[in-house]
């Protein structure tokens, strides 16, 4: 298949306008029309991910760290970076990366973290602000369902568990064309009343474009009279982090054992036992140590992440069991996650999981 339709589904599935500002998720390195016929996926992109690649015939890397996090201006190869890109280029392989928009979509590297602890009751730990929409559009009364549905097909009117959310008010609409006017009900020039139902429902940023294209293509009037407006509402199925609950309560060391066992940390450390049991989980994979209020507020009993700076264990205050598992060892999941997404809409391309190890970092 062609690299756009594969980086074009994974665009959409984990979207690129969940990431974060500094992040550079997406298609890194090729050509979007070039043929690919296999990937491999990995948690990050270096020289032995690049000769795996090769050596398996794979075309494509999929990684969660992007190879490329700011602008390039030469390619020398003067640093890390420009050597890996040139690299790519010269074995005709393709990069493409979904860093935070994979730790923030539904189903992202958090909630896998959960799944590997067998967690209950899983929630956002910190919801995605800014990214909710209202459409507001008038309807003829006998062409709302055909408009409707076409609207919600194209991913409006998800709320949590439901879709097809939406709100009907009916009432009458008014209009007068110019003579260029082809109406679709009434007489050009003349000022027409037209039964209507006003059609409200919400979608996510980055569905804006298609939700739009599929009301205006269904929608029987030549000029569709409809408004967007931003919502403060959270999304609270999509974000940051999530929290969850063990099935029965843990011992701290039970817990701590618990979690160097699932995640494979060679060097676990955590903060002072609190002498409580463990019962509420928070998560964050990665670098989550700016979520640590967030984890407290949540009320869990303890706080899975990494790169836990020194202050931080002060900052726990005995109210959380903070926990560093390690970077890599709390995000190596993430190859799982894009593999079931790929597999589900592409069941005979060819995905591997890569056998290298990248953890850049080595214990005594």
């Amino acid at each position: 298949m062609k690299l756009k339709e594969i980086t074009g589904y994974l665009d959409s599935s984990i979207p690129l306008s969940y990431q974060e500002d500094y992040d550079n998720s997406g298609l890194q390195v090729g050509d979007p029309d070039r043929e690919v016929n296999s990937a491999l996926i990995a948690l990050d992109v270096t020289d032995e991910i690049i000769e795996e690649a090769v050596d398996s015939g794979c075309d494509l890397i999929i990684s969660h760290h992007p190879l490329i996090f700011s602008g390039i201006k030469r390619l020398s190869g003067r640093n890390f970076t420009e050597k890996l890109v040139i690299k790519a280029v010269k074995g005709d392989i393709a990069v493409y990366s979904a860093h935070t928009n994979l730790d923030i979509f539904n189903g992202g590297v958090s909630r896998k973290m959960a799944e590997k602890l067998n967690l209950q009751n899983v929630k956002v730990l910190s919801p995605l602000k800014g990214k909710l929409l209202k459409l507001v559009t008038y309807i003829p009364e006998n062409y709302l369902d055909a408009v409707r549905e076409s609207v919600f097909e194209a991913g409006a009117g998800v709320i949590g568990n439901y879709d097809y959310c939406g709100f009907v008010t009916h009432g009458t609409g008014s209009y007068r064309g110019n003579e260029s006017t082809n109406p679709f009900a009434g007489e050009k020039g003349k000022l027409h009343f037209e039964k209507e139902i006003r059609f409200e429902t919400i979608l996510l940023s980055h569905l804006r474009g298609r939700v739009i294209r599929a009301l205006l293509d269904s929608h029987p009037y030549e000029e569709v009279a409809y408004d967007i407006y931003s919502l403060e509402n959270n999304n609270v199925d999509i974000g940051l982090g999530c929290t969850g609950e063990l099935n029965d309560a843990a011992g701290e060391k039970e817990f701590l054992e618990l979690v160097r066992n699932i995640f494979g940390s060679k060097g676990l450390r955590h903060s002072k036992l609190t002498g409580k049991s463990i019962k509420k989980i928070a998560l964050c994979g990665g670098s989550g140590a700016s979520l640590l209020r967030e984890a407290i507020s949540s009320g869990a009993d303890a706080y899975i992440t990494g790169d836990i700076k020194y202050h931080n264990y002060f900052d726990a205050e005995s109210k959380v069991l903070l926990v560093d598992a390690g970077h890599y060892e709390t995000e190596k999941f993430s190859s799982e996650i894009i593999y079931d997404l790929i597999i589900k809409k592409f069941p005979k391309f060819a995905v591997r999981f890569s056998k290298t190890d990248t953890n850049p970092i080595n214990y005594l």
